[in-house]
């Protein structure tokens, strides 16, 4: 047996004895695209998660709107924060369910490397542009730079994750719409990998008490706006009660950190629940359970739908937040229009390109927030 072989052995042996029989175990991974040697020491979906941390595409996460525009502020939030964040929530969930921790934190940091500049609103206005061509999803846009747009291999096009990977960031099955990966058997969204779903809440858990604590600290929402909502109200009194001393400004902060431990221990206590009573004891079991498998309670479901529909009316849709928005969304359209126009901006060979909208809105969706704001100061006389 070579050193390749052992170490091979070592750690699928490691898998099998320390994840649960319904996780996804690599043994069982349909493996990538483009066969590749296996690496000695790590594993496909650690390798995964190194591929994403060490493209373009994450690194330029970090000047790219949450909520605020990143630049604004150096305590603000940004989106490649918010994908620390989510991978830290997802790493533990996963840790305590036995599920793969590795495959889990890839998946959780790949989800948002697709989004566009100026967060949502940025890709409301590139799916507006793209209407008439399949229009723009941020999670089509993950799977795209995964799968074609990242150029880093010199034997093929993208990162050549692993399917399970690549499967974690599809959510519905829309993201797939128009995307040139519907004919892939392996994409198949029929799969149901329990990694996936544990991404998908923990980046709800991140946003939903991240955003609340930036609209507290650069003063967008009070405590007294916070006051009628449960899940805030019920924590803030018990922390008040507990820490009757410390400062208001300690006692916020104590409060949303005391929220993602509740919310989290929750998810954990009703998902082990629901493993024992659905009897989950096999991958196929997962795919064949009729209900949610990982969940919260329907008591801290119905506060975090409370929750989010308060921050939709009162943080995200606030004034000075809908102006940035709409001065974001105006510039978007702008450098959308005059690269269309002249993609020579941009493009060494135009003429070869059959996709001229779909390869300008490519070409801003990667833009950070800065150099969209750079780039207009430096085209808007020639617009």
């Amino acid at each position: 047996m070579t050193n390749k072989d052992a170490n091979k052995k070592t750690w699928e042996e490691i898998e099998e004895l320390t994840l649960a029989p319904y996780a996804q175990k690599t043994i069982n991974s349909q493996g990538r695209k483009f066969k590749e040697e296996e690496h000695p020491f790590r594993s496909p979906y650690q390798r995964d998660r190194d591929r994403i941390v060490y493209s373009p595409a994450f690194r330029r996460l970090e000047y790219k709107t949450q909520v605020f525009v990143s630049y604004k502020g150096d305590h603000y939030r940004t989106r490649l924060t918010h994908t620390i964040e989510v991978a830290g929530i997802s790493r533990t969930i996963a840790r305590t369910l036995r599920l793969n921790e590795d495959l889990t934190e890839a998946i959780a940091l790949a989800h948002d490397i697709g989004h566009s500049p100026f967060g949502h609103s940025g890709e409301d206005t590139l799916n507006k542009l793209m209407k008439n061509d399949g229009g723009f999803n941020h999670n089509v846009q993950s799977l795209r730079i995964v799968e074609k747009l990242a150029q880093k291999y010199p034997t093929f096009s993208g990162l050549n994750l692993t399917y399970e990977v690549k499967r974690g960031l599809m959510k519905h099955k829309h993201d797939i719409r128009n995307a040139d990966y519907e004919k892939d058997p392996n994409l198949d969204l029929k799969t149901t990998i329990l990694e996936a779903h544990i991404a998908d809440l923990a980046d709800e858990i991140a946003y939903n008490s991240h955003d609340m604590d930036d609209a507290l600290e650069y003063g967008m929402l009070t405590e007294k706006d916070l006051e009628h909502i449960a899940i805030w109200k019920e924590t803030y009194q018990q922390i008040k009660k507990e820490f009757p001393l410390i400062s208001k400004r300690m006692q916020r902060l104590y409060t949303i950190r005391t929220i993602i431990d509740t919310v989290v221990t929750d998810l954990l206590i009703t998902s082990l629940k629901q493993i024992e009573k659905l009897n989950i004891q096999s991958q196929e079991d997962v795919l064949n359970s009729q209900e949610d498998i990982i969940c919260f309670s329907p008591e801290i479901a119905q506060m975090n739908k409370e929750l989010k529909k308060f921050l939709l009316a009162n943080f995200y849709e606030h004034p000075a937040i809908l102006k940035k928005k709409k001065e974001g969304q105006e510039i978007l359209e702008f450098l959308f229009e005059i690269h269309l126009k002249d993609p020579s901006l941009f493009l060494k060979n135009p003429d070869k390109i059959q996709n001229m909208r779909r390869v300008v809105c490519d070409y801003i969706a990667g833009m950070t927030d800065r150099f969209v704001y750079q780039e207009y100061e430096r085209l808007k006389d020639i617009g």
